[in-house]
């Protein structure tokens, strides 16, 4: 397959608009953002993703078998191609130690009202979780247990971060995600007579003492202060996971893996 065009300099104009879209703000303006990785592209691809273009350097990915394998898919879909040098693309690429693949995409841009979760979901809820690396690796969840949707509520950071698109291993294209207003996801949840579960510590409640058969959603919130009043007053059950060590609270990611891995193991069970 011909290079319809090589890029040498990290200082080419297409290469410092990719790194332009590491800014939340250009994100938003574009409606783009940035994949990178082999297997990141290769599950937004699975996903049906088509990227805007797609910049890739040979003398980093490794096995060409497969380098020409993932190219060639990419162009095929009408996706602009790009060969980079190894040295503007290392000093383009985002994260270290890069394996030459690097696509620009639309970015997640969904809302509560756009989700159809189906007759008996399980639904993640994550309020104001501010870091990437925690909102992609719930999403890696997500997709593992087969969670419906995950929604932020009060978002500190988009789904488009490239952080987060990085963490989830590009999961965030394959699971449902929504954002909106805290009011807003109550009031969606409401309307459809699904449950909520907040997690925190300050109930006798232990998670694994609710019913998670039917549909549901477990809320999570910020590692710091947790999830707000509101959000609490208005649940159906507090739960708490137990710990018996000398740290207050876990990561939250990980604490939405047990609740959530409690919730499917019941509907298992149940044949939900």
């Amino acid at each position: 397959m011909p290079d319809p065009l090589v890029l040498t300099s990290p200082a080419n104009p297409r290469l410092r608009a990719l790194v332009g879209l590491r800014r939340r703000r250009t994100r938003e303006q574009e409606g783009r953002t940035l994949v990178e990785g082999y297997d990141e592209l290769g599950l937004a691809l699975d996903a049906g993703v088509v990227p805007h273009s797609l910049f890739y350097c040979p003398e980093l990915m490794g096995a060409q078998a497969l380098a020409d394998d993932l190219v060639g898919r990419v162009a095929a879909l009408g996706t602009e191609v790009v060969r980079v040098s190894r040295s503007a693309f290392e000093r383009t690429a985002y994260r270290e130690g890069p394996d030459g693949v690097l696509a620009v995409v639309g970015t997640v841009d969904r809302r509560c009202a756009d989700l159809s979760p189906g007759p008996a979901p399980l639904l993640l809820v994550c309020q104001g979780v501010e870091k990437p690396g925690n909102l992609g690796a719930m999403l890696r969840t997500a997709d593992a247990a087969g969670v419906d949707a995950v929604v932020a509520a009060d978002p500190v950071t988009d789904w488009g971060n490239p952080n987060t698109v990085r963490a989830s291993k590009g999961t965030v294209f394959s699971v449902p995600v929504a954002s909106d207003p805290t009011a807003v996801v109550q009031d969606w949840l409401r309307a459809r007579g699904i449950p909520l579960v907040a997690a925190t510590p300050d109930t006798p409640t232990e998670h694994t003492e609710v019913d998670y058969r039917g549909p549901v959603a477990i809320a999570v919130g910020t590692e710091k202060t947790g999830l707000t009043e509101d959000v609490l007053a208005a649940a159906d059950h507090r739960v708490r996971i137990p710990m018996v060590g000398r740290a207050n609270s876990l990561n939250v990611a990980t604490s939405a893996a047990i609740i959530v891995y409690e919730a499917v193991r019941q509907r298992r069970q149940a044949g939900v």
